[in-house]
């Protein structure tokens, strides 16, 4: 089996940081991409950053210059460095990592999810 486990979530004021953790763990083999998703109460869950095997990286248009996804390969773990937050930001913010798993598939595991939240 395949865990992904989210962790560094909480409450921040306007204008903090925070930086979220995701490790793999498991029947892994391989990991490709790696993501950041957040879901914001009544929203969809949408992209915020996402990173290639390789550190080829691409973020979503409202994080840009704010955030920044990084991963250690050996490790299997991405990180979120999240500056200059703005109450908009407040979401549950998940995990999702492309894993080749030792049943020889390759397969979207997502973690549980943490909750950030920006306040005053």
């Amino acid at each position: 089996q395949v865990q992904v486990v989210e962790s560094g979530g909480g409450l921040v004021q306007p204008g903090g940081s925070l930086r979220l953790s995701c490790a793999a763990s498991g029947s892994i083999v391989s990991v490709n991409a790696m993501g950041w998703y957040r879901q914001a109460p009544g929203k969809q869950r949408e992209l915020v950053a996402i990173i290639s095997s390789g550190g080829s990286t691409n973020y979503a248009d409202s994080v840009k210059g704010r955030f920044t996804i990084s991963r250690d390969n050996a490790k299997n773990t991405v990180y979120l460095q999240m500056n200059s937050l703005k109450p908009e930001d407040t979401a549950d913010y998940y995990c999702k990592g492309e894993i080749f798993n030792r049943d020889y598939e390759w397969y979207d595991y997502w973690g549980q999810g943490t909750q950030v939240t920006v306040s005053s």
